[in-house]
Order: structure tokens, then C-alpha cells, then sequence
């Protein structure tokens, strides 16, 4: 389960929800909601997931249904006795009962396994911006010294100059901005911008890197090897 937010949203503590009990899935997903502008608190547990909607101020909740402890139909359930804020159900399952069930309880949308994140992310924003929660366009645009990265309208520009990424060569570059000063080995770079699925080479990541440096001119030192593991993304 995922408890999400949306940053830049004027009140306190207000996060978006991610309840999933697969750590690898639920991480991934947990980038992909990050990288899109949003906060995340994550539960691997219906326990814990009602435990994090009652000490936070959530915008809406991912909720998958099969989970340890308490599945996600009586997390649903709990929640919206007190609670009318969006709710998305994540199952394996994809017969028409379950789905029937899930509206019924209060889910206002529906994903089935598998999934595309990019959809499941589009798919919080359509209901958040209906339920009136948006994110301040501030907080969707980062500077570092000259490197403007524009979450917005994915522009990337290099001492005001725009500069042309591939939409892979922008993910790769989101993720490295987003992970600041840590050390990222290519396994997490591959499973995190090219997905838990991919088959590919690690030597794939390596290919787009030297593409990207030469891209990012002056600011190629930003993206720092790091031997025998793989990079970090340092402003120096």
C-alpha cells in the first residue's frame, strides 16, 4: 500500500499511500511516484497501512489487495468510514466480482497486474486533480548550478540553454537527481529506469550514461563513476 501526496500542497505531513508486500515492486513504484513530484509513505502490510493513515494527512492511497495481516478489502473498508479519499486497488486478480466488490467498498479505480507504472502514476494524478489536490509548479522544477531540470514540461536546460533528451536519457537523469550524493550500482539503475522486467545488459546503463554526459556538455562531471559499483550524482 502507498500513501501518497503531492509536494508543494500547502498543509503539513500530507503524503500519498503505497501498501504493496512485494518490496521490489513496491519500490519501484515508490520511484516512479517520486520522480512524477510526489511524497510517499509505504506499508507492506494492511496493519501498517492503517496505522500510517491515521498519523498522516494523506491525499490518496494505493492499496493492493492480497497482503499479509489484513488484506486490502477491510483496509478499504476501515478507510472509508472516516475517509472519502481517492483509493486505488492493485490485484492479480482480474475477474469482474472483484472489481465489482472493490467499487462497491468505495476503490475509485482499478489496476490489475501487470501493470504499467507510468499508467498507475496517471492515474493518481487524474484523481487527485479531481479531489482538488495538485502540485505548486515550484517544487516540479530543480536547479543545480545551471542544470535546470523542469518536471513539468520535461525540459532540460544548461545555463538557460535547452538541450534534447531521449526519453530514456531523461529518466536516467531524473533518477540521478532525485538520489543526490548516493551511490547507485547499475542493477538499481537498470531495475529503477528501466524497470523490474527489463532483460537487458547492465552495459545498457554504461551505453546511455556516455550518451548523457556528452549531452549534459560542462555538467558531465555531475554524473561521478563510482568504481566496481556504478554512479552518483554529485554537484560540484
Amino acid at each position: 500500500m502507498a500513501l501518497v501526496t503531492k509536494k508543494g500542497v500547502c498543509r503539513i505531513n500530507e503524503y500519498h499511500i503505497l501498501v504493496e508486500d512485494e518490496e521490489r515492486m513496491r519500490k519501484l513504484l515508490r520511484d516512479y511516484f517520486k520522480s512524477s513530484g510526489f511524497d510517499i509513505l509505504e506499508g507492506e502490510n494492511g496493519v501498517k497501512a492503517l496505522d500510517l493513515f491515521k498519523n498522516n494527512k494523506i491525499d490518496l492511497v494505493i492499496l493492493d489487495i492480497m497482503m499479509p495481516y489484513m488484506d486490502g478489502w477491510t483496509v478499504c473498508t476501515r478507510i472509508r468510514k472516516s475517509s472519502d479519499i481517492p483509493i486505488i486497488m492493485l490485484t492479480a486478480k482480474g475477474e469482474e466480482e472483484d472489481k465489482l466488490l472493490g467499487y462497491e467498498l468505495g476503490v475509485d479505480d482499478y489496476v490489475t497486474k501487470p501493470f504499467s507504472p507510468k499508467v498507475l502514476v496517471a492515474k493518481a494524478k487524474a484523481l487527485l486533480k479531481r479531489s482538488g489536490v495538485e502540485a505548486k509548479t515550484e517544487t516540479r522544477i530543480k536547479d543545480f548550478n545551471g542544470l535546470e531540470i523542469n518536471q513539468l514540461s520535461h525540459e532540460v536546460k544548461i545555463d538557460g540553454e535547452e538541450i534534447q533528451l531521449s526519453p530514456k536519457e531523461y529518466d536516467l537523469l531524473i533518477f540521478f537527481a532525485n538520489n543526490e550524493e548516493i551511490s547507485l550500482s547499475r542493477d538499481v539503475i537498470l531495475d529503477k529506469v528501466w524497470g523490474f522486467d527489463y532483460y537487458g545488459g547492465l552495459r545498457t546503463v554504461d551505453t546511455h550514461v556516455k550518451r548523457l554526459r556528452e549531452k549534459l556538455k560542462h555538467k558531465a562531471d555531475y554524473i561521478v563513476t563510482v568504481r566496481g559499483s556504478g554512479y552518483k550524482f554529485e554537484v560540484r
